[in-house]
């Protein structure tokens, strides 16, 4: 036996009364005036004899609200991904929005399917933090005009609001505290660059950075993939190899960090003294790694919230032209970053 009785439905409510669901659904709309007396007693009674309680989902769709906002996200796994939803879910609820979250799993084919979805589901918006991949024209198609905000990561062809860590800036932060710390050679790891603006970004700021400080400090930038953990090494020992001091490697981000940390693992080099490591993303971890990983904290819950607050603005009418607002890091400095003389 079930521990909660079924639900009573508009339908029960008629049938106790002995009246139609129309007669039922003008008492709770407000609209009794149009019963007599007699009748209005009666649906009231019946709905406290049922304990009846209309589905807040289904009035809202009458209206034609669902007070649903749809997030979609390229990887759950990834740390950054779950502090935006955080940041997101929590501004969703204290606007009285609930939020529905599809995963693709860095899988490309999902992207499309993953809103059509959730639009099944008549979110009035999207938040995507997705691959970046798919042209703004084909979303289009299957956004039906619904308001969208990105996160962190730009469709060619789509003008919408855009929320994102200031990656120039983060990357300024990265070299102006490895300069100050006596590093002079220079290794940037990167995901696979791909369409992903954000990855593109970075690698622009950096090459930026290492033309500004030639020929003081030198430098390049490689991509390692989840795939090729042998290539990493490689980069990694001929950064050391032809650095005139220990190197410092930064780091694209918190998965690419990991992948760093592993890989110096292996090789039996120790953080801070014959190679330096700083990343984008301050991982709940970093701080227990080694002498603890230096970092540049993206405001992860405070880019979440705004893009949510952005999206409700959107779907409340605001009419403005496409906004970009970029936010900064913030330096976390440890002893992976710690030149040893």
């Amino acid at each position: 036996m079930s521990p909660h009785p079924p639900r009573s439905t508009i339908a029960d409510v008629a049938r106790h009364a002995g009246v139609s669901k129309a007669t039922v659904s003008r008492f709770l709309n407000h609209r009794d005036t149009l019963l007599s007396p007699e009748i209005a007693q009666r649906v009231e009674a019946a709905i406290e004899a049922l304990a009846y309680t209309p589905s807040p989902m289904a009035r809202a769709l009458k209206r034609g609200r669902s007070r649903l906002i749809g997030l979609v996200v390229a990887d759950i796994t990834n740390p950054y991904s779950v502090a935006v939803l955080s940041g997101a879910e929590q501004a969703c609820r204290q606007a009285g929005y609930l939020m529905m979250l599809f995963n693709l799993a860095n899988e490309r084919e999902r992207e499309s399917v993953g809103l059509q979805m959730l639009s099944s589901y008549q979110v009035e918006g999207f938040i995507l933090n997705t691959l970046g991949l798919e042209q703004g024209a084909v979303l289009k198609s299957v956004l039906q005009d619904r308001p969208v905000v990105l996160v962190d990561r730009l469709y060619q062809g789509l003008e919408v609001d855009f929320v994102s860590l200031d990656n120039v800036q983060a990357i300024d932060a990265c070299f102006d505290h490895l300069m100050a710390a006596g590093y002079r050679d220079f290794l940037f790891v990167t995901e696979p660059l791909g369409a992903v603006s954000s990855r593109i970004e970075r690698v622009r700021a950096c090459e930026a950075r290492l033309a500004a400080l030639a020929p003081a400090a030198e430098g390049r930038w490689v991509e390692a993939g989840a795939d090729d953990p042998d290539g990493l090494a490689r980069a990694l020992q001929d950064a050391r190899a032809g650095a005139r001091r220990p190197p410092a490697v930064i780091a694209a981000n918190g998965v690419v960090t990991m992948r760093i940390v592993a890989a110096v693992t292996a090789l039996g080099w120790r953080l801070g003294e014959e190679i330096g490591l700083i990343g984008i993303d301050d991982t709940s971890w970093a701080p227990y790694v080694g002498p603890g990983i230096s970092a540049v904290a993206q405001p992860t819950d405070a880019l979440g919230s705004l893009a949510a607050r952005c999206l409700i603005e959107r779907i409340g009418g605001l009419a403005v032209p496409a906004r970009t607002i970029r936010l900064p890091g913030t330096l976390m400095a440890r002893g992976s970053t710690r030149l040893t003389p």
